[in-house]
């Protein structure tokens, strides 16, 4: 390798992204924006570690001195055997009955464990602890939803929008104007030859893996499989959106970066939602990975059929539907 050619395409390539001002931009900005929404998300005096979910039907005599320990979120909760469930999916850590002097927690739960010692060590046994009904939920029983519908965003997302703008910057997409194939027909045509990768991949990985962990799957296999299909074709006509007219692979990244991100922090995949900012509990439902996370959990976990989850579909099909139709009006050969 010669110094000189190395520098002359190194030059070349930081002149080219420089140039294109608009992802020189999008670079600063993204990174701005993901401070600013963790700012508002966690912001407040203290990030809290816990959530117990605390029922006050009765007014306590005394005040525990558990409730003013410090990195604990305590939630009100008025229906008890809904917070029960909560506790069992570990979007709540701990469930606390003031007026029968009682709690809640899931034994496979690290953190119900450590709340547990603190309640003892706080309460001088005022406490009793009761059983969770029915079978505990282990975290990566509900987890395991969540991760394949991240793995089919990214893989949609970046899968079709990459390709598109591939094809506009090497000329492919001007050559096919030429042809009389519209634009919906070709992006129909994309949607089709990725949806029947990515659920060949989810089913493999969901296969293997639940040879070694045996996931807990109560619902039916059959909806499960129309869940993700209905939610991958929604992830992919969303990638279709944003490659539809981006002629520049960095900006495209951009963009994509800007849609997967908050969808991934903010649809449940990894923590529950419980107890944070309701401004972000309305916005995450703007997203089609919080319908395909929680209706794939409501089918594994709780045995839902699909008339149970059919509000989290016709929301995935109009999506569907909506981000197709933008793509192909905003969609340009060139």
């Amino acid at each position: 390798m010669k110094l000189q050619r190395f520098l002359a395409v190194f030059s070349s390539r930081n002149k080219e992204f420089l140039r294109d001002r608009s992802a020189l931009a999008w670079n600063i900005l993204f990174p701005v924006l993901i401070v600013m929404g963790f700012a508002f998300a966690f912001s407040g005096e203290s990030l809290d570690l816990y959530k117990v979910g605390v029922i006050k039907e009765q007014a306590p005599a005394t005040r525990p001195e558990f409730l003013a320990t410090r990195y604990i979120q305590f939630i009100p909760v008025t229906e008890l055997n809904a917070a029960i469930i909560k506790v069992e999916r570990h979007q709540l850590d701990m469930l606390l009955d003031l007026a029968a002097r009682r709690y809640w927690i899931n034994d496979s739960s690290p953190k119900g464990y450590i709340l547990e010692q603190v309640l003892r060590g706080t309460s001088s046994g005022e406490f009793s602890k009761q059983a969770v009904s029915g079978r505990g939920i282990r975290y990566v029983d509900w987890v395991i939803p969540g991760i394949l519908a991240m793995n089919m965003m990214f893989s949609a997302l970046f899968g079709v929008g990459y390709v598109i703008v591939r094809y506009r910057k090497n000329g492919m997409l001007k050559r096919l104007k030429a042809t009389p194939v519209t634009p919906f027909e070709f992006l129909a045509a994309q949607v089709a030859s990725r949806l029947w990768l990515i659920m060949a991949v989810t089913v493999t990985v969901f296969i293997g893996t639940d040879l070694f962990i045996d996931f807990r799957m109560l619902g039916s296999y059959l909806d499960l499989f129309i869940v993700f299909a209905l939610g991958a074709v929604s992830l992919i006509s969303l990638g279709m959106v944003v490659a539809a007219r981006t002629a520049s692979e960095e900006l495209a990244g951009g963009l994509l970066n800007l849609l997967s991100w908050p969808m991934m922090f903010l649809s449940g995949v990894w923590f529950s939602l419980e107890g944070v900012h309701p401004l972000l509990k309305k916005l995450a439902l703007i997203f089609p990975l919080t319908h395909l996370t929680e209706a794939a959990r409501a089918i594994m976990i709780d045995g839902a059929g699909l008339l149970d989850i059919a509000p989290h579909l016709l929301a995935l099909a109009a999506m569907s539907g909506l981000f197709l139709a933008i793509g192909s009006y905003l969609f340009r050969w060139e």
